[in-house]
Parts: C-alpha cells; structure tokens; sequence
C-alpha cells in the first residue's frame, strides 16, 4: 500500500498542479475514503478562474477541491464505523460541510451554519492537516465530523456522482420552492442543478415546467425537455425571448408559483426571478454572483407579496432524497454525463465545464483519481 496520495492542488487562479502527500494516518474516530468519482461543479469553474472562494483573496492558500467525492471506504476507526454505520469496502457520498456535531445549531438541524466548522471538503488548504481533505485526489481524509450517505455499489461511479447537483435540485425546488402537485415552476438556468431542479419538480408533481438557457445550450435545454419541462426559452442571440412576457404566455397572465434562480454571475435574471412570479409566489436565489452589487427592486417583493429565500447549499435530508432518487433509476440520469476525466486533467476537466473547449459540449463532468 502506497505511503503517498497524489492529489489536484489549485495553487492559483487557473493553475492546478498534481501533488503527492503523505497518505493520512487514521485513527479510532476517522476514516479514509478511497476517491471513486468527483463530479465537477459551476462552482470549481468560478474559484478556478478566480472569481470566488480562496482564490479570489489575495495571497490564496493551495487546497485539493473536489466538494462532490463519493467512493469507497479505505479504512475507518472502530468508533467512527459504529458512528456512521459503515465498514471497510462500503460506498459512500460525503458532504462538503464538517460539522462539529455538538453545539446548539448542530443539535438542532442547522449544522450547514455551525460556528465551529474548521474543515470542509474541497475547501480546506493544504497546510492543514492531513492535507487531502478534498474529492480531486486518490485518498480523501475522513473526519470525525465528517457526513457520509449510503449509496448503492452497483451504479455507475458518474452516475453515483450526481448525488450533489440533484441534492441541490431536490432541496432548491422542493424543501425551498415548496413545489406542489400541479404547480407551474421557472428554472432560470440551464446547468447541472437547473437540470437537476427540473427532475425534482416533475417528481413533486409539477404541472408545468420552463427553463431557460442561452443559444450555446441548446443540448442542455434538450435535455430538460427530455426530463420534463414542458417549455423551454432562450434568452440570447437571434432568436432570444423576453422570459418574462413568455412566461405570462404560457402561463395565460397567471405566471410561476415557484421560480428558482440558478444563473452564475448574471445581474438580469435576479429581476426576472421577481417579475415572472405570480402575487404570493415563492423565489429561490442560488445562483452565486462572485460578490457583484445586484440591484434588487423590493418594491416589487412587497406589491407582489413575494416570499425570497437564499438557497446555500444541500443538507442531509436532500441529499437522502437525491440518491433515492438516483437509486430508483426512474430517470437516464446517465444522458447528463459528458465528460470524465482522470487526475492528470483535473485543469481540463474544470475548463471543459466552464465551456472554453471548441467542440466541447459539457452538462456533467467527473474527475476519476484512479482512471
């Protein structure tokens, strides 16, 4: 057994660089999980470039990202498998949050903001032990905090690896934009967990489901319609459509119950969000802007009796869900996997998402460290 992990360590905005450290000890409390598949997020794109996260400070500490591993269980401690329920050789999903189980927050379901998180997965630098805390890595370090979820061996690794994206899109649509039995939901925002947020809202019993995209997602959109969205809208080019005149198209003048608002970066789709809601709807804001000023029109929230809520994240009930979800294998989930890639192209794996390879059409990508 090797005494090295090697691992992707950004170092810098747009520089990653394959590294060894040394395979982490465990001890009765901890484990270590042997890195099946790490699917790639919007958000490893914006930190990649620059624009969020550490590397957006200056002077940026190195850290091994990878915030959606799943994989196998290396070794673990005997009172951490009593703790997580797992033993050597099972299949697990991990969540980014390490939690430290035992102060108020964390004791009463709100561990995602507990004041004690020192560590997370695909966020800790390297500098803090035992430095392989993220999924772009062969062996990622479990932690007594950590929180693992069951998830069954015999899927697909790039399957098993969406357990994030439809985690968001469950916990985003559902527990968040409350969507009930014969709703119409907005999707703004074409992505992985926009996709992922159409699944959801079909299973929750959505009447009507439109999403948007630009011109450059045209296979993304398709996708949608193929999962279940009964409408879909460009936003850009020759052919772009007003969302929210269309949206009171479809809708006959009664606009969207629930809106999810999932575009990176993008300024108008905020307001958009506020306008395409029907009077006492729901808006769910996820869609991060790398800390620009978004004029927001609270005029529009109080005449409309809007009800805004910040989505941060997926918690232990949604990612529960999502992989029941996936396990039910009621959806080709496997018709969203583009793209893997082996440690070596952790760079081009973030790249191809972030849509800057000609020819490439990405949706979901994964990084396989032992491929």
């Amino acid at each position: 057994m090797a005494d090295t992990v090697r691992a992707a360590v950004q170092v810098a905005p747009r520089t990653i660089e394959v590294r060894e450290f040394p395979r982490p000890k465990t001890g009765p409390d901890d484990g270590l999980l042997r890195v099946e598949a790490n699917g790639v997020c919007g958000s490893d794109v914006e930190i990649y470039k620059g624009r969020l996260g550490s590397m957006a400070r200056e002077n940026p500490r190195p850290f091994v990202p990878g915030h959606e591993p799943m994989g196998v269980i290396e070794e673990v401690g005997e009172r951490a498998a009593a703790r997580w329920g797992v033993k050597p050789g099972d299949r697990v999903a991990v969540e980014v949050v390490v939690p430290c189980r035992s102060c108020h927050r964390c004791l009463t379901g709100r561990y995602q903001s507990c004041p004690n998180r020192k560590y997370g997965h695909g966020v800790t630098p390297t500098d803090t032990e035992p430095a392989v805390w993220g999924g772009f890595a062969e062996y990622m370090y479990l932690s007594p905090g950590s929180i693992l979820h069951p998830i069954d061996p015999t899927l697909p690794a790039e399957v098993a690896a969406m357990f994030n994206p439809l985690g968001a899109g469950v916990r985003w649509a559902c527990h968040l934009g409350g969507v009930r039995l014969g709703d119409t939901v907005l999707i703004l925002g074409a992505g992985q967990r926009g996709l992922a947020a159409v699944i959801a809202a079909r299973a929750a019993g959505a009447g009507t489901i439109i999403v948007t995209g630009l011109e450059a997602d045209a296979h993304k959109l398709a996708l949608a319609r193929e999962f279940g969205a009964g409408h879909t809208i460009v936003v850009d080019g020759e052919h772009a459509a007003d969302t929210v005149e269309r949206v009171r198209e479809i809708t006959s003048g009664e606009l969207a119950d629930v809106v999810l608002e999932l575009t990176p970066t993008a300024a108008a789709p905020v307001t958009d969000a506020l306008l395409a809601a029907r009077h006492g709807g729901r808006v769910v804001l996820a869609g991060l802007k790398g800390h620009r000023e978004i004029p927001l029109r609270t005029d529009l929230i109080i005449n409309r009796a809007l009800t805004v809520v910040g989505a941060f994240g997926v918690d232990a009930r949604a990612y529960a869900e999502a992989i029941g979800i996936i396990e039910s294998r009621r959806y080709p989930l496997e018709k969203m996997h583009t793209h893997s890639f082996g440690l070596d192209d952790t760079a081009l794996a973030i790249e191809t998402l972030g849509g800057e390879v000609p020819g490439e059409a990405a949706v979901h990508i994964s990084v396989h460290p032992h491929a």
